[in-house]
């Protein structure tokens, strides 16, 4: 498995909307939350919508980060040790996003139904 370059988890952790591409299918980035643990990149869905771009991973796990004007390839994955990181994801949520009008959304980000939604991303 190849790791995110410094670069690119300086980034993540330093820019609060990260564009992303799910699958091979859409056209343009989507602006989303992610957060880094442990030099890894990870995401929770908002939405629960068909076409959301957790469920459009679900079938097609390839897709694109966007970090300003470079584009990285990814895939998408559920953690196999999710069980572990949580907790870990859930302080890098509320670390970076719990001040000012974002507070709603990263408390409520760190709840069961959101935490079922939980990717990381894994360079190709």
């Amino acid at each position: 498995m190849k790791n995110f370059d410094t670069e690119t988890i300086d980034f993540i952790e330093n820019n609060n909307l990260i564009g992303i591409k799910a699958g091979n299918e859409r056209l343009n980035f989507l602006n989303i939350w992610m957060v880094t643990v442990d030099n890894r990149i990870f995401a929770r869905s908002w939405g629960f919508a068909e076409r959301s771009w957790y469920n459009t991973f679900l079938k097609d796990a390839d897709g694109e980060i966007k970090c300003r004007e470079r584009v990285i390839k990814i895939s998408a994955v559920i953690p196999k040790d999710i069980a572990l990181l949580n907790k870990k994801i859930n302080e890098a949520y509320l670390k970076k996003y719990d001040s000012g009008n974002n507070s709603f959304y990263a408390h409520g980000i760190i709840k069961e139904e959101h935490i079922a939604k939980t990717m990381e991303f894994i360079v190709l």
